[in-house]
């Protein structure tokens, strides 16, 4: 057990760290020897996980939908917000949010298929309105399908934007006003009225998923052996 859960802390590792490259470098110009430089690891271990840096780079493409899970809300589209809000939030300085976003929408290069990031991203967006839509909070008007990709693809333009004039320090103001447009052609008015579009919120909800993983961590963590047990072990096996 012990040796896996080493793996799954390596296998980030060297996920993090390619992220980073992929964030300051772009795709085409980060090279596997940068990675592990960073990661502090042998070639060996890396190539365990991934054999190439296409699957690098897709594995941290992967990651960036995976990492963001907010706390259930009583109101579904309130999950839709706070998805967002903390995606915008960690694009300020989460090595693995910020190395994502740069492969998905790098110009340029021919080698990385984009298009799983950009589904994916449309897919999970979906399924948060589909449970809006299940809940009455969305209204009959709207086409869930084309919704969510006018989302997916607004934010990787408005986060785009603010990377070149802010380096995403405006992000969270900015996914606001986009809210602030779109929302009331989506929401029924009584749900509109209550959803919390506050730009601080990502701040806020990051802390706190970041505190319940932690407490998480120690609950899981293996219990430590009774004291004096190895020299027990050891006493029979020399005797």
């Amino acid at each position: 057990m012990a040796q896996q859960d080493r793996a799954i802390r390596t296998r980030r590792v060297i996920l993090e760290a390619a992220a980073s490259v992929f964030d300051e470098q772009g795709y085409d110009r980060a090279t596997i020897a940068e990675v592990l430089e960073r990661a502090g690891v042998t070639k060996g271990a890396l190539y365990f996980h991934f054999a190439s840096k296409e699957q690098l780079a897709l594995a941290v493409l992967e990651e960036h939908v995976t990492d963001i899970a907010v706390e259930p809300q009583q109101i579904k589209l309130q999950e839709f917000v706070d998805s967002g809000q903390v995606l915008a939030f960690r694009l300020r300085s989460d090595p693995m949010q910020r190395g994502a976003a740069r492969l998905a929408v790098e110009q340029g290069s021919n080698h990385l298929d984009r298009k799983r990031s950009m589904l994916s991203w449309t897919v999970f967006v979906e399924s948060l309105l589909g449970d809006a839509r299940t809940r009455g909070e969305i209204l009959d008007s709207v086409v869930i399908h084309e919704t969510a990709e006018l989302f997916v693809g607004a934010f990787a333009g408005i986060q785009m934007m603010s990377h070149a004039l802010t380096n995403q320090a405006d992000l969270c103001y900015r996914l606001t006003v986009f809210f602030q447009h779109t929302l009331p052609s989506i929401a029924v008015p009584a749900v509109l009225a209550r959803l919390n579009l506050d730009p601080e919120r990502g701040a806020k909800l990051d802390a706190a998923l970041r505190r319940s993983a932690q407490v998480d961590a120690v609950v899981d963590a293996p219990a430590p052996a009774p004291a004096g047990a190895g020299a027990g072990a050891g006493a029979v096996a020399g005797g």
